[in-house]
């Protein structure tokens, strides 16, 4: 079985029952949840849409191989209601990104494991710091919580006090 880190985020609707339902949905289909980080309230990060995300890590365990793994994720995000138009941004009702494969690097024209952007953004560092601090990232040799102290980023993060998901 294999280890993956997987971020989800939404910031239309009922933000919660969106992570709440990717998180069921994904453990239907894609595996087992292992580990959960709390629900964080993030602003925006680089988009004119000013309704903030609420943004939650998980760890899984499957047996699915990547690409199988982001075609199941792009089968859960359209089941909840995700439109993408041409790659145009579109503000997701739920977005489901692979931060990490096991330790593997994966670089193709569809997926790109681990995430290319994620040493620069909070919203993705926090909830990942909160259950994998000492994770090491294959490329940049940084664990997690040494990224969060040479991150850049200063939008906010902070834990939702509405987080009333199921265990």
């Amino acid at each position: 079985m294999d280890e993956v880190y997987l971020l989800l985020g939404s910031n239309m609707g009922d933000r919660q029952r969106f992570l709440n339902e990717a998180t069921r949905l994904l453990q239907e289909r894609a595996g087992t949840r292992l580990k959960r980080s709390s629900i964080y309230e993030t602003e925006p990060w680089g988009h004119t849409n000013k309704k903030n995300f609420l943004n939650q890590v998980l760890l899984v365990e499957t047996s699915l191989n990547p690409y199988e793994l982001l075609k199941v994720i792009k089968a859960i995000e359209t089941k909840l209601g995700r439109i993408r138009k041409n790659q145009q941004y579109i503000p997701p009702c739920i977005d489901i990104d692979i931060l990490f494969y096991n330790d593997e690097v994966y670089f193709s024209d569809d997926l790109v494991i681990p995430h290319p952007r994620l040493h620069d953004r909070m919203f993705t560092l926090v909830p990942l710091n909160e259950i994998a601090p000492d994770y090491l990232h294959p490329i940049l040799k940084k664990t997690i919580r040494e990224l969060v102290n040479l991150c850049q980023d200063k939008l906010m993060v902070k834990k939702y006090l509405k987080n009333t998901a199921t265990k």
